[in-house]
């Protein structure tokens, strides 16, 4: 029994007469007819019978009608599903981002998205770039946000703004009472990122063109790690704007005078095509 056959075939069984299933299924009567009649020269016998203007089931349809029912349920379900993932409301989107977007950017990103697709599963990580890459290409994030556009040549990183950078003091630094902090200023030891690092070179750079050097005491790869340092006296940090640092507690924040900045990406696998869930966050991304 082909898909509509079995559509008409349950829709008859429920409604109980041709007229009401004609109406339920939204075709005309000698349609549904005629669908019915080629169900039964297919299967070799008859599924109704008329008795005095009434339509009966046979007993073959009585026993067939149960596995039927379950059969057109589980169509109907996939009906719906193709058509949730067809509109992006199902699915499941991977996402993953470096800390700084990950505790500024992404949340109200994700908050956004879950509310116009609350049937959609997302999937969040959050890593330093070289992970995140990794995670690219073994399919675990289909994107991923990071303060870095120098990107491998299977990747693509589309620019959607920057951020520059701060200085985290512990409180009662004498520094804190300054509006912006100039780089030649900061004079304790130093806490920032490592050599080969994006915000490493960015800063070496403004370094040099000041005249200075820019060598940090403690070496960080990620900036959220400078907090605790900070708060137990090892120096102050020179860290990404992006991160939310108001929230935490013992740190005072100012920004570097004059600095650099490091670019907000968005990072896909080159020829990865999108499902339509994973499409409408890229959209969402981009709208925020």
């Amino acid at each position: 029994m082909r898909a509509r056959q079995l559509e008409v075939f349950v829709a008859v069984m429920r409604a109980g007469s041709i007229t009401a299933a004609a109406r339920m299924l939204n075709i005309s009567q000698p349609a549904l007819s005629q669908i019915l009649l080629h169900a039964e020269d297919e299967l070799g016998f008859s599924l109704f019978t008329r008795d005095k203007g009434r339509l009966r089931a046979t007993p073959e349809a009585l026993e067939l009608f149960p596995e039927a029912e379950a059969l057109f349920g589980g169509l109907e379900g996939l009906r719906r599903k193709t058509a949730d993932l067809r509109l992006g409301r199902a699915g499941l989107v991977r996402i993953a981002a470096s800390p700084p977007p990950a505790m500024s950017f992404l949340p109200g990103v994700l908050a956004a998205y879950r509310a116009a697709h609350p049937d959609v599963v997302l999937r969040a990580h959050v890593a330093p770039l070289l992970n995140l890459i990794a995670m690219l290409r073994a399919g675990d994030a289909v994107m991923a946000l990071a303060l870095d556009d120098h990107v491998p040549p299977d990747l693509e990183a589309e620019p959607l703004g920057g951020t520059g950078f701060c200085c985290l003091l512990p409180e009662g630094h004498p520094l804190a009472s300054e509006d912006t902090i100039d780089l030649a200023a900061l004079d304790d030891p130093l806490i920032s990122y490592r050599h080969t690092t994006r915000p490493h070179e960015e800063l070496s750079a403004f370094a040099r063109s000041r005249g200075l050097r820019f060598e940090p005491a403690l070496e960080i790869d990620l900036s959220i790690t400078a907090v605790g340092f900070v708060q137990a006296g090892l120096g102050v940090a020179v860290v990404d704007g992006l991160m939310p640092w108001h929230q935490f507690a013992g740190v005072v924040t100012r920004p570097l005078r004059d600095g650099p900045s490091l670019p907000l990406s968005l990072l896909t696998l080159k020829g990865r095509v999108l499902s339509v869930a994973e499409e409408k966050m890229r959209e969402a991304i981009r709208a925020a």
